[in-house]
């Protein structure tokens, strides 16, 4: 079944002047336009293209990635503006993402950039983008465990940390103790759940705790090391602020890291810093 805000594996059915048309495995058909078609492309082959509706109304596929497929959440900026709603850059060629005025919670300016939630609506079938998140992120039913890792999108900031959504479907918190490098409103990356308490609110970290962070950080504090001639100014008498700005790790996670590396042989340390074993 084509479905439009998908991306999907569709076999090559017949080829015009217009470009390729592409089937799925009901014979429903779509045209992939010729800006997207190779020479090379035969009736068989198969492509994987993403699905959505044209100016027309008409459904239509391209090779190129979107910034956001149906039920994601991302970070959009603001193109234009009409009457009846705004359009966001969408990362397609021609086509812009419409968010309605019925969509719309605040002010919705051109040229700023607004966390959004793309969905397919029920009545049309067209991609609509919405920033009335309520319906769609929510905690009512938890999917997630502690430790897991998940992926996050920085929503919003307040004076205990960063609002982040995670997986496109619940509502999560980074405190800013918690943090040891810089985010930014709209930035992706992984994350994981350091606590889901008992009225559904989730902490989550940048960092995997326990073991597995002190592994991983020591991994990244051996490539610090090597990127950086096999130095670093750091030991024991390093300030906790010197220690994050230099590595983006708690001064804690950094010892524990450095007594890995010690075990390992891998480093040494002297008064003036650590220093690859060679």
């Amino acid at each position: 079944m084509l479905k439009a805000g998908h991306t999907q594996r569709l076999k090559v059915s017949r080829i015009s002047d217009y470009g390729l048309f592409l089937e799925d495995d009901e014979q429903n058909e779509v045209l992939l336009p010729n800006r997207y078609v190779s020479l090379t492309d035969q009736v068989g082959d198969e492509k994987e293209v993403f699905v959505y509706h044209d100016s027309e109304d008409r459904l239509v596929a391209t090779t190129e990635t979107p910034l956001l497929r149906a039920d994601e959440a991302g970070f959009l900026k603001v193109v234009d503006k009409t009457l009846h709603g705004a359009f966001l850059d969408w990362g397609l060629h021609g086509k812009d993402l419409f968010l309605p005025n019925r969509n719309q919670q605040g002010g919705i300016l051109i040229d700023h950039s607004y966390i959004v939630y793309l969905y397919v609506d029920s009545i049309t079938g067209r991609c609509v983008a919405t920033n009335k998140l309520k319906s769609f992120i929510n905690n009512d039913l938890i999917t997630v465990l502690p430790r897991q890792e998940v992926d996050i999108l920085v929503a919003s900031e307040s004076p205990i940390g960063y609002r982040v959504i995670i997986n496109n479907r619940h509502w999560g918190m980074i405190y800013r103790n918690q943090l040891f490098r810089k985010v930014e409103i709209g930035q992706k990356m992984k994350g994981y759940i350091r606590r889901i308490t008992e009225d559904n609110r989730i902490d989550v970290s940048l960092q995997q705790e326990g073991y597995a962070q002190v592994k991983d950080s020591a991994v990244v504090l051996s490539d610090l090391l090597k990127a950086n001639d096999g130095f670093l100014p750091l030991n024991d008498a390093s300030s906790p602020e010197e220690v994050t700005r230099i590595t983006h790790m708690s001064k804690k996670v950094f010892k524990r890291s450095v007594g890995m590396l010690l075990k390992r042989g891998e480093i040494e340390m002297t008064d003036k810093g650590i220093k690859l074993r060679k």
